[in-house]
């Protein structure tokens, strides 16, 4: 058999439909909780009630008593676990992780008990029957600026940082922006709720779960059960969304302890109520934007500072100051990220954390600057482009800020806007149209790949990727078939399993880039192997990849993908109603792998940032510490009626010494677009808003021109 292909044209930077795409629109596709086990058990986790306090006593003799009920875990009974030991992915041991191991109570929806059953409905009428009796204390959950508890913080870099006199150069400026940008806790409400199920065979726990890194929870889960990591095995195949929610969280713990205790399979699996509790959150944040710029509007000063909040349980800080770190630079450059500890749950990674609601604060602020120069917005941006990262000093490995601008401008018709507020209607409708620019790291994290030939003409590529709705298993065959210089079609990507070894986790925008990394050197080695004309043994040619080297003989560079947006928005002064007719978003992402799945990532994240601009906001009951409206129902996000016209489009991108030139695309879609909404808002009105959403009432209360 022959086994080296005769040249082709390349798939990567051509559209390709999804390679499982038939599976999930057929139901071939299973998710976590739908893939069945021989004695499977059901667990139903039961959350606290109270915000702050202690465990008296558990009722759980009653429920015991109930049809089907096989145990109650508590922590009273549950499985001990290890608390003390080094982090995976560069973060701390999170102790939130670590359920039933104290009668302490940190925050409503805290975890208390779980009720395992033979069925899950018997599991759920036997948890909400449990009787829990608490001895409450008094709580703060109140989230303000002047918090006196507030304190510097680490978290993505540096907590603080400062270059030059600030308030010399801001006393020289000519013009100055000081204001305070407010934006609302958030959640994530991935389509597809958390659920793990666990289970022992033949010595070794198996988990298959939804997750975005196999890995990376079977390392907590070994670390938590003091296992050996080659006794975990996790599996993740196919996921339903997760925008950083799906991490190690309480009921993958919760199952293996089930698993443990009843010695069969357990799945536990979070209502869509449980997540606003368990799954993680974006932080409210209240952050200071203070700009000073000469008469042509060249930066003098620039200040940022962001307040987060974090649990009492574990310090979580969301970056927020992070924006102002890489955009823009002036003769002084200030930064601070702070957090506050209060009796909540813990917020986590989602969708660009820090860069979507700084980016808000810095390019509004951006916005209120080149208004009070009399500059357009864009030209603003154009003349503080940086020659070096404002922080880091480090040269930029290419930034096309400037050609998304440009070319967004063009396409956006930006050339024809009446430059003042509150002069175009729509009959009752005010228009305004905004803009805003946006950034994203563009890193990669040593990853191995393992890279099959086999007997039959085709290749197997086994990578531990995650597949969170993305298409990165599509972009992966596609990078594969390049590699192996094949057609896709004889190309087998499979992902989501922790046997595979290390890999990144999809997130902060370098799966796509890590895996490709890994399977590219995989390929390239297997392809020297093959001998043309040569035959393959039965069992395959395996090679196997590791970036480690690679990646750290790159040269030290600012890496991104940077992006303008452009927002067209209607207001209705009588009702306040805020509707967003048309955007536009033009990135420089490096290597387009999959047009048709990339700009899906686009789009999507530009909605976000419709519904983040206008819609979002989780708010808690100062009495109870508990949300109001827990479920999407009441949390509201765009809807399809909320979607207008959304247009996405690249520049070309290519960084010279980046062998592998792909970069992140999942979040710099979201940074900016809501600040582009807002400075649309301000545009058609004439009035600023500075606090997210964009309410109706907010806007008649902020007085818009009458009809």
């Amino acid at each position: 058999m022959t086994t080296a292909p005769a040249a082709r044209r390349g798939a990567v930077g051509t559209a390709h439909t999804r390679v499982e795409g038939r599976d999930k629109v057929t139901g071939a596709a299973r998710y976590a909780a739908e893939i069945p086990f021989t004695g499977l058990a059901y667990g139903w986790l039961v959350l606290s009630t109270v915000a702050r306090g202690r465990i008296r006593a558990l009722d759980t003799a009653p429920v015991l008593a109930m049809p089907g009920v096989l145990t109650v875990l508590h922590h009273g009974n549950a499985p001990r676990v290890e608390t003390d030991y080094p982090g995976v992915m560069g973060t701390k041991p999170d102790p939130t992780t670590a359920v039933f191991q104290h009668d302490r109570v940190p925050h409503v929806g805290w975890p208390v008990a779980l009720v395992v059953a033979e069925t899950s409905e018997q599991a759920r009428e036997a948890a909400e029957s449990l009787v829990v009796h608490y001895d409450q204390e008094p709580h703060d959950i109140a989230f303000t600026a002047d918090h006196p508890r507030a304190y510097p913080a680490d978290g993505f870099g540096p907590a603080v940082t400062e270059k030059g006199d600030l308030e010399a150069e801001l006393s020289a400026s000519a013009a100055v922006v000081d204001a305070e940008y407010t934006t609302p806790e958030e959640h994530h409400n991935p389509m597809e709720p958390h659920a793990a199920t666990a289970r022992w065979e033949d010595g070794r726990l198996e988990v298959v779960d939804s997750n975005q890194g196999t890995l990376w929870v079977a390392a907590e889960l070994a670390n938590l059960f003091s296992l050996d990591p080659s006794a975990v095995h996790v599996r993740s195949e196919h996921v339903g969304g997760g925008f950083g929610s799906k991490g190690v969280r309480a009921h993958q713990v919760a199952a293996v302890m089930a698993a443990t205790a009843l010695q069969r399979p357990v799945r536990v699996a979070m209502t869509r109520r449980q997540m606003f509790s368990l799954a993680g959150y974006r932080s409210p944040t209240s952050q200071r934007v203070r700009l000073g710029a000469d008469a042509d509007g060249r930066l003098r000063a620039l200040e940022h500072r962001c307040l987060s909040l974090t649990s009492t349980v574990y310090e979580f800080i969301e970056p927020g100051s992070g924006p102002s770190r890489v955009m823009y630079d002036a003769d002084a450059h200030h930064t601070l990220n702070s957090i506050v500890r209060l009796d909540v749950g813990t917020p986590t990674w989602m969708r660009a954390p820090g860069e979507a609601p700084g980016s808000f604060a810095l390019e509004s602020a951006f916005d209120e600057l080149a208004e009070k120069l009399g500059v357009d917005p864009i030209e603003l941006r154009l003349r503080n482009e940086p020659e070096r990262g404002p922080v880091s000093g480090l040269p930029f490995a290419g930034r096309n800020l400037s050609a998304c601008l440009r070319e967004g401008a063009r396409r956006f018709g930006w050339a024809d806007r009446d430059p003042r507020p509150g002069v175009r209607r729509d009959g009752r409708w005010l228009l305004g149209t905004g803009t805003a620019a946006a950034s994203f790291g563009a890193g990669a994290v040593p990853s191995t790949a393992a890279v099959t030939a086999e007997a039959d003409g085709t290749f197997t590529v086994r990578i531990n990727a995650a597949d969170i709705g993305t298409g990165a298993r599509t972009a992966l065959t596609m990078v594969a078939a390049d590699a192996l210089d094949v057609a896709p079609d004889r190309v087998r990507v499979r992902i989501g399993d922790s046997d595979f070894g290390p890999a990144m986790i999809a997130g902060g925008s370098m799966g796509t880039r890590s895996w490709s990394w890994a399977i590219n050197l995989a390929a390239a080695e297997l392809r020297e192997r093959l001998t043309p004309g040569g035959t393959v043994p039965p069992e395959g040619i395996t090679v196997r990849s590791d970036t480690t080297a690679a990646i750290g003989a790159l040269a030290q560079k600012e890496r991104h993908s940077y992006g303008a947006q452009f927002a067209e928005v209607a207001v209705d002064p009588a009702t306040g109603e805020v509707r967003v007719r048309r955007m536009l978003g033009v990135f420089a992402a490096g290597r387009i792998v999959n047009p048709l799945t990339a700009r899906s990532q686009f789009t999507g994240g530009m909605i976000w940032g419709i519904s983040m601009a206008l819609h979002e906001e989780a708010v808690r009951d100062r009495a109870t510490g508990g949300h109001y409206g827990a479920d999407l129902a009441s949390y509201h996000v765009a809807a399809h009626a909320d979607v207008p016209a959304v247009e996405a489009h690249w520049v070309d991108d290519h960084d010279p010494d980046d062998p592998v030139g792909i970069k992140g695309i999942g979040e710099v879609g979201i940074v900016g677009a809501a600040a582009a909404v807002a400075n649309a808002v301000w545009h058609a009105t004439g009035v600023r808003h500075r606090h997210l959403p964009i309410r109706p009432d907010r806007v008649l209360l902020a007085g818009a021109p009458d009809a």
